[in-house]
Formats: C-alpha cells, sequence, structure tokens
C-alpha cells in the first residue's frame, strides 16, 4: 500500500477535483467510478464563487472558457411560443462580471479529469462493495477489483452514495425530498436561439430548453410528492412519471415527451437535500453531494470544487491527524453549503409557481427587473 492512500469513491465534480488536489500535497489517490468513462450528459452548470479561485489555481480557466454555453438570458413563453418575460442570466449579471463560466457538467467533469489523470489512478466501471476500517486504515472490497486496503477513503459519489450508506446508514435516514423532480435529455437538430433559455411553466411544472454548445438540452422541473417505489436507476419507471406529470402541457411538451421515450440519455432524480451531524466517521468522509446536496440550481459543482480544495488543504496541514483534518474541513465548509441549502424553498418558488397567478407575478417582476437595469 502507498503511504498517504486515499481511495474516492465518485468520478464526477468533486472526486475529480479532489484527486487533483490530493496530489498535488503529495497524496496517492485511487478514484473509483461505477461509469465504465466520463458521463457525457447533465444540464449545464456554473463555476462562481467560491470554485473561482480554485479553478484559477488548477490553470483551468482558459479550458473551461472553451467550452462554455453561449446562453446570456432567459426567456419566459406562453403556450403559443410568444415570448412574456425576459431575464439575463446569474452569470452575465453578477459581480464577478464575465469570470464566471456556465458550461455543461461533463465539459467540467472532462476539463478536470484530463488535469488529475496523470497523477491519480482510475478505477471505471467499479464501485465499492464492502468496506471495514480500523484505527490504522480501511479495507476496502470492490465489485470488479482485487481488495485493498487504504489509509483513507472519501465518498465523493453523490445524491445516493455507495460510501454513506456502508459508514453512516440507510440512505432514508439523511436525504430529505424537497418536494421537487427533475429529469433532463439532450435534443438534436440545430438551436433555434443560441443565446436563450427557453422556459414554459403551468402550475408547478416548468419545461426548459437550453441552447447549451449548439446541441440543446431540455429539462422537465415539476413539484409532486415522494414517491413510495422510487428507484433512480428505472429509467422505464421514469419516463412514465415524467409523462403523467406533463399530460395535457402545451408549447412544444408533446413533442419532447415523444422524444423522451425514444433518448438513451435520460436522467431523472428527486430534488433532494442531504443533511448529517457529521461528514466523518472515523478514516471515511463524504464530500459534495453526498455529504450536502444543495439543489438543482447551479451551485453543487462550485460547491464541490471548493469543497474537494479545503478537504486536500486540511489533510495535507494534519497528515497525521485524519480526524482533526476532516474537522477543520467540514467547520470551514458547512459556511459556505449551510445558506445554499436555506435558499431552495426561494429558487424553487421563482422558477416553479404553484398557481397561474404566482406565474403571472413571477412574470410582472421579472419584467420590471429587467426595465430597471
Amino acid at each position: 500500500m502507498s503511504p498517504r492512500s486515499v481511495l474516492i469513491s465518485g468520478g464526477g465534480i468533486a472526486g475529480l477535483t479532489l484527486s487533483y488536489w490530493l496530489a498535488h500535497h503529495g497524496f496517492h489517490p485511487t478514484v473509483v467510478e461505477r461509469s465504465r468513462g466520463l458521463r457525457s450528459s447533465g444540464s449545464p452548470v456554473d463555476v462562481r464563487g467560491p470554485a473561482l479561485p480554485v479553478a484559477e489555481e488548477m490553470g483551468i480557466m482558459p479550458g473551461l472558457r472553451d467550452v462554455a454555453t453561449q446562453a446570456t438570458t432567459m426567456s419566459v413563453v406562453n403556450a403559443a411560443g410568444r415570448q412574456v418575460a425576459r431575464m439575463a442570466m446569474p452569470a452575465t449579471s453578477s459581480a464577478a462580471g464575465n469570470r464566471e463560466v456556465e458550461l455543461p457538467r461533463g465539459d467540467l467533469a472532462a476539463v478536470l479529469y484530463r488535469a488529475a489523470r496523470d497523477d491519480a489512478e482510475f478505477l471505471f466501471d467499479d464501485t465499492i462493495v464492502t468496506m471495514r476500517q480500523d484505527e490504522h486504515g480501511v479495507d476496502v472490497t470492490f465489485d470488479r477489483s482485487a481488495p485493498r486496503r487504504f489509509d483513507l477513503v472519501v465518498g465523493a459519489d453523490g445524491l445516493h452514495s455507495t460510501v454513506r450508506r456502508l459508514a453512516f446508514g440507510p440512505e432514508p435516514g439523511f436525504v430529505r425530498h424537497m418536494g421537487v423532480y427533475v429529469a433532463t435529455m439532450p435534443l438534436d437538430g440545430p438551436v433555434d436561439h443560441p443565446h436563450d433559455v427557453l422556459m414554459y411553466n403551468t402550475p408547478g411544472r416548468l419545461v426548459s430548453i437550453h441552447p447549451s454548445r449548439g446541441r440543446a438540452l431540455a429539462a422537465f422541473i415539476f413539484r409532486g410528492p415522494a414517491i413510495t417505489d422510487f428507484d433512480h436507476r428505472d429509467t422505464e419507471q421514469h419516463r412514465r412519471i415524467v409523462t403523467k406529470a406533463y399530460a395535457g402541457a402545451g408549447w412544444r411538451v408533446p413533442q419532447l415527451l415523444e422524444r423522451l421515450q425514444r433518448t438513451e440519455d435520460l436522467y431523472f432524480d428527486s430534488v433532494s437535500q442531504v443533511r448529517l451531524p457529521t461528514w466523518a466517521q472515523g478514516r471515511v468522509a463524504l464530500l459534495g453531494d453526498a455529504a450536502s446536496c444543495v439543489s438543482l440550481f447551479g451551485d453543487g459543482s462550485s460547491l464541490a470544487m471548493a469543497g474537494a480544495h479545503t478537504l486536500a488543504k486540511a489533510l495535507a496541514t494534519q497528515t497525521a491527524d485524519p480526524a482533526g483534518a476532516f474537522r477543520r474541513y467540514e467547520t470551514e465548509h458547512r459556511t459556505l453549503v449551510g445558506p445554499k441549502q436555506r435558499n431552495i424553498g426561494r429558487a424553487v418558488a421563482l422558477l416553479i409557481p404553484r398557481t397561474r397567478l404566482g406565474i403571472a407575478a413571477r412574470n410582472i417582476a421579472a419584467r420590471v427587473w429587467l426595465s430597471r437595469r
């Protein structure tokens, strides 16, 4: 076993950023990822706020800008497709100006992977099956690879974290459904509005088309109670849920639902928050959505990058005391996560009003805000 070996479960934004910074500080990171390679799909995300200095120090900002989307406005349309309100995208209207970048999640992951791959080991198409820790390390068995022992394990494996389940307990004890579901899928053909995110609302439902980087992405975001038999890996169940939720909707929804039945690249899940009293148990810690899933509204990737940087720095500073390093990381990073988790209700109310009156009020407010700019 290499000294200071760290197993990272999850090859997403959090795991890739952590692998880079751990290697930078002299650790030997191994990333295990259930998928056979980097995931190419996913909704556009922002690199902003606390993630900006992390990306700049990594030297990846030019690469991020090369794959940035060109969206500058959000246009609200009615059932006939007529624009009824218009708002600037958050990144284009922020105080940080053009330092912030919006880009497809898959492209962000690809840039991070290129930065990390030469100094980290990657095990694709595999997952952790069991973990047994003692005061000196963690014995891990995998689905495909041979068993190994690591000094530390970090779960950066998302909302449905395997590491969290094995080290902390069953998912229902920590995951809270926020009353919203989201589905996304890519679209083919040319983009009609290369700089506009189109949004169509009916009470409790939103459909959007994001131009991304020439291959548009459709999103269905809707309110709904927790589904008792929900399976986040059952694509056919997902198609049925979305189709039922959008029955009778206008605009382009019927055509989008037809495509939903055929697409092989469908993402669907509950919008949930993860809350735990602590993010570490012995030599196992959690990072990103596994520790503190925030929302679907763009902050998760930036917080994941910032948290990974904070965790790696804490471990480098307190190498001989991982428990102390985990506490330091958690204390610092919770100050960023807490306000974002508290504000999810406001974001949902803005994007998915419950009533027609609420939709009208939101549209009026958007027009007033735009007229004052």
